[in-house]
């Protein structure tokens, strides 16, 4: 057997360098790295030796640059992915909150955190977390409950087992997620005698899962037999590549579709048979076909709260549900009849069985009525308007926008707004980090597909919380001359949730900024701010001028910022449904006691099954 002697760390990364996807490009597209001295000098001189075909991206936050990687794997389908890597203790904890976003979103990315020594000479190391009552713990442990598949690299050979491992859990449709390698900094450094096939290119295939052939014949049955189904598309929509089998599907059988935030932009906003979105920031028409549906036909969803008005929406007594997804874990998920299968394989074995079944189509006035309710929120004001509101900003930037570009958010209050007002016409082209609702994802997520899709114009939209809670990655897209538009909308503090407050009763407390404790007025220069990392950045103050702004940034190299001063207490007062947050059953405010009984009320329509 032919060997060729490497250190661990120069293992991993020719290893990682020539897996391939489908495509024929490498499946991780380089590495983000911040390096420490659990880092630098295995892996950093690792990465240096090999920067000319696996590139490494230098980030300002560990947070942040994951954040890039798992929206540029996102943006692909899963089709490939990245690497991130930092030192050991901070900057390895810094990223498990972006663990955490992938892990919910079922989004590949690897994690290589630095780790203790593992021959424990210098116990206990610089940054290193000790545990009392056990000696093989660390900072890196905080991965596991947010990892697919998690190892610690104490012997150069493990790799030999454990890449394979990570490569196979990153491509598996079914188990798709973050892989953390914690790689202990001693180790890295380490010789070892590799076999030379252990560096041969292998392509990793996108697995179609098919169904069974017993849970395909229970599911075609229920739909054949059902008066009013409707399909919720989810994210495994996309990931699937399978939007054109919902078209085609919902088209030949006369079923309509709403869209979850993963799922929105699986079909275009303005195809008869998609109702619009679904769920707590959903339309009317959305949730008027699915209360009344008596079979809910889940395609490559979780079924979360904001999507099931925590499981209050679908009202029909007699309402079953369906759940097509790759992951058992997710088709078994309360009750529903399962269909374990790729979303593409499954959706065409299912229309085979139902042949020429069609029902009857949605009334074509739910639509109708809903955009009549609508779209004048987001019309340009006649006069020009002192104070904004999130619905004018979103039609400025919709009227500014292609119909290939890429709209993205994270938290706070454009979610929701964006989920029903954004008029998607193309695949992919709404990018929202709802799963996990991670405040400080826009910037670096922008960042991340531009990256993955550089002709797609990409149009972040972020709050002034978010770009307070993390702007950095802006300066690395200066940096490295990455073009994305950032719209700031300066509500002066967390304006979504002061509204949730004041929605369960609440005093306005500690949210927007005039109402938290402060011995100084917060007066924030965020065009400055942005101007000091290099973007261009203006700020507006009418609708008007976010338009003649928008225009003039599309010239612009490097990163545009577009900062205006939005009201922080309008939101779309049509569609919607009950969310569950728990109001307490005991205040001395009336305001509270009053929530609590409605709340109360709310509660009797929620059912599990």
């Amino acid at each position: 057997m032919n060997t060729i002697r490497l250190t661990a760390a120069q293992a991993m990364v020719r290893y990682l360098s020539v897996q391939m996807a489908e495509d024929g490009k490498p499946f991780l597209a380089g590495c983000w790295g911040i390096f420490g001295h659990g880092n630098v000098a295995g892996l950093g001189e690792a990465l240096h030796g090999i920067k000319d075909t696996f590139p490494t991206y230098r980030g300002h936050n560990e947070q942040t640059m994951a954040h890039a990687a798992i929206a540029y794997a996102k943006q692909l389908g899963r089709a490939h992915a990245m690497m991130v890597t930092s030192s050991i203790g901070p900057g390895a904890l810094n990223m498990v909150t972006a663990a955490g976003v992938a892990h919910v979103n079922r989004i590949p990315v690897l994690f290589v955190p630095g780790d203790v020594f593992a021959n424990r000479g210098p116990d206990p190391v610089l940054q290193q977390v000790e545990d009392f009552g056990d000696g093989t713990i660390s900072a890196n442990d905080a991965f596991k409950p947010v990892s697919r598949y998690f190892d610690r690299i104490t012997r150069p050979e493990q790799l030999l087992t454990a890449l394979p491992r990570a490569l196979r859990t990153m491509t598996d449709p079914a188990d798709c997620g973050p892989v953390t390698l914690a790689f202990c900094q001693d180790v890295q450094a380490e010789a070892f005698d590799w076999p030379e096939a252990f560096f041969a290119p292998k392509v990793w295939r996108l697995r179609r899962v098919q169904p069974d052939p017993v849970e395909l014949e229970t599911v075609a049955a229920l739909i054949a037999g059902a008066k009013a189904p409707v399909i919720v598309a989810g994210g495994g929509i996309h990931y699937a590549f399978a939007t054109d089998a919902l078209r085609d599907f919902a088209e030949k059988h006369g079923i309509p579709v709403v869209e979850t935030q993963a799922g929105k932009s699986a079909l275009p906003w303005d195809h008869p048979m998609n109702l619009g979105p679904v769920g707590v920031t959903g339309a009317a028409s959305a949730n008027t076909v699915c209360a009344r549906a008596d079979l809910v036909i889940g395609v490559g969803t979780r079924f979360q709260d904001f999507t099931t008005g925590s499981w209050a929406l679908f009202a029909n007594p007699e309402r079953r549900l369906i759940s097509l997804n790759v992951a058992a874990y997710d088709a078994m998920k309360h009750g529903a009849e399962p269909l374990c299968a790729d979303a593409l394989v499954g959706l065409g074995a299912i229309s085979a069985k139902l042949g020429a079944k069609k029902f009857a189509a949605p009334e074509a006035s739910l639509k109708a009525d809903w955009f009549a309710a609508v779209d004048p929120l987001t019309d340009a004001p006649a006069t020009g308007n002192a104070l904004p509101t999130d619905m004018q900003v979103i039609g400025a930037v919709q009227r500014g926008s292609g119909p290939d570009a890429v709209v993205m958010c994270a938290a706070g209050t454009m979610p929701g707004e964006l989920h029903k007002l954004w008029k998607s016409q193309r695949p992919m082209s709404y990018h929202m980090e709802y799963g996990f609702s991670c405040m400080g994802y826009e910037i670096a997520g922008a960042m991340g597909i531009k990256m993955a899709q550089p002709d797609r114009d990409v149009i972040c939209m972020l709050g002034d919380g978010s770009y307070m809670m993390a702007n950095s990655e802006l300066a690395t897209a200066c940096m490295m001359g990455v073009k994305i538009t950032v719209v700031i909308t300066d509500n002066r503090g967390y304006g979504c949730i002061n509204r949730l407050q004041m929605a369960t009763g609440g005093a306005e407390f500690n949210n927007l900024l005039k109402d938290a404790w402060a011995v100084n007025a917060s007066n924030i220069d965020f065009r400055a701010h942005a101007a000091a990392m290099g973007a261009t950045a203006v700020k507006v103050s009418t609708i008007a001028e976010l338009e003649s702004a928008l225009a003039q940034g599309k010239t612009v190299q490097g990163p545009f910022v577009v900062v205006i001063d939005t009201d922080p207490y309008p939101s779309t007062p049509h569609g919607s449904t009950w969310w569950d947050v728990a109001v307490p059953e005991v205040s001395d405010r009336e305001q509270v006691r009053a929530a609590r009984e409605k709340y109360e009320a709310a509660l009797l329509r929620q059912r599990a099954n």
